[in-house]
């Protein structure tokens, strides 16, 4: 299964994630949904919202957070220009939340011969979808992701 595969067969087929990505210990992006990457408006002259993409700028300072949770608790989880209150987090899985949308990531190890490099599930839900099911599909793919090395 490619990376793409599982963004689009395993979190967004779930209907428990709206958007989703995988990237890299650096910020990387390896595969991402279609509300990742941005939407600009189809003409100058009809405004449409525009979405602005993840950033590997953005990727990176939650990756950093994994491991100094004090960053995220003073500056939040900023994902596609828009800013989460960070809520709770472990070594492996970050949560927050915005009015009726939220966050939950999980990162993984990928083996290397130089030392284990992060692979991390970003995921964003929206109400009606509880957090404990957005959790549920990220951390079931993630746990799979490490069965197979990752």
């Amino acid at each position: 299964m490619s990376w793409q595969d599982y963004v689009d067969n395993q979190l967004l087929a779930s209907q428990c994630v709206t958007k989703a990505c995988i990237a890299g210990h650096d910020g990387n992006i390896w595969a991402q949904s279609n509300g990742f990457e941005g939407v600009s408006s189809p003409s100058p002259f009809t405004p449409s919202p525009k979405t602005a993409p993840v950033t590997k700028e953005e990727l990176a300072k939650l990756i950093s957070g994994f491991d100094q949770q004090d960053q995220l608790t003073g500056n939040g989880v900023t994902l596609a220009g828009q800013r989460y209150i960070y809520l709770s987090g472990t070594d492996r899985v970050v949560r927050a939340k915005l009015g009726r949308s939220g966050v939950h990531c999980m990162k993984t190890t990928q083996a290397s011969t130089a030392d284990r490099l992060h692979t991390v599930i970003v995921s964003i839900y929206e109400d009606p979808v509880q957090p404990q099911q957005a959790a549920s599909v990220v951390e079931k793919l993630g746990d799979y992701l490490i069965t197979c090395g990752y």
